[in-house]
């Protein structure tokens, strides 16, 4: 795992570093001296995309400085970013930004460059001849959780320094001397709708009399378990895309449950590690290549 961490790691400084160069699926594979069609699939399981849309949202990012340059034309930035035509990079820029590059300029308004994104640690593992972020079909037990409960509109919280505040408030409220686990369970997402419920808690039945704190018995549930590190406030894109992945390849479904995800830590003083996700699914007939 840490050898495949390392070369897409290392890919997207070249990339990076060679933005304005015409770079390709085998310019890139070669470099690292790997065949394109693996390059291809452990570049897009591990970042999510492929990589000609990385390197084009790579491509538009760089852009963003260069249209600050008013020496700079937009038909020669989009030939140093190797567009090709003034209007293939103005689709492309509108379609990432929702503004074309000239409104960006007359109405002297600024965007952002984002920097390289990180790539999330997590084991891998080859399914059929593709590369899916490992798992394992378990049983999360039946479990009495104790802790705060609160709902996150995404619409309108700052919904990680929401989650992270609450987390502190629980930990407040324990006796310092508690070295448990900690589980954050993320529940009631209706569809089409940005709110959702979060208890966060511990597998104890502890009692603390004040608005908010609950104790809830969580049912056995049948589900996928991923193991990251890191924390899944930021790494929620990657996780969609991971589990999405499996759910094609190991052709399973997904559970209609209230519970949408648990995220277990070992150590509820240390929320930045390692942890496993379990995410709810049907028990159908497990294929014997799983």
């Amino acid at each position: 795992m840490d050898h495949h961490y390392e070369v897409i790691e290392s890919s997207l400084v070249y990339i990076e570093n060679n933005i304005q160069q015409p770079l390709s699926l085998e310019s890139v594979s070669n470099n690292f001296n790997m065949s394109k069609y693996y390059f291809h699939r452990l570049f897009s399981a591990m970042m999510g995309c492929s990589l000609n849309r990385y390197i084009l949202s790579r491509r538009l990012n760089v852009s963003l400085q260069f249209i600050q340059n008013d020496h700079l034309s937009l038909t020669d930035i989009a030939y140093q970013l190797n567009f090709g035509t003034q209007s293939s990079f103005t689709r492309a820029f509108k379609r990432q930004y929702g503004i074309t590059p000239s409104s960006l300029r007359t109405k002297d308004k600024s965007l952002p460059q984002e920097p390289i994104p990180t790539v999330v640690k997590r084991p891998i593992k080859n399914i059929n001849g593709d590369i899916v972020t490992d798992f394992t079909l378990t049983d999360f037990k039946t479990t009495r959780v104790s802790g705060i409960a609160f709902e996150v509109d995404l619409a309108k919280d700052d919904y990680k320094t929401k989650i992270r505040s609450h987390s502190k408030m629980l930990l407040e409220n324990m006796d310092e001397s508690f070295n448990g686990s900690c589980h954050v369970i993320y529940s009631n997402c209706q569809p089409n709708s940005t709110r959702f419920k979060v208890l966060v808690g511990i597998p104890h039945d502890i009692q603390i009399n004040k608005p908010y704190y609950f104790t809830v018995d969580v049912p056995q549930l049948f589900c996928a378990k991923f193991k990251y590190s890191g924390d899944l406030l930021d790494i929620g894109n990657v996780f969609i895309s991971d589990y999405a992945r499996f759910l094609k390849i190991s052709k399973q479904e997904t559970e209609n449950s209230d519970i949408e995800l648990i995220q277990s830590f070992d150590n509820i003083h240390n929320l930045d590690s390692t942890y496993h996700i379990y995410a709810p699914i049907k028990k159908l007939p497990i294929d014997s290549d799983l």
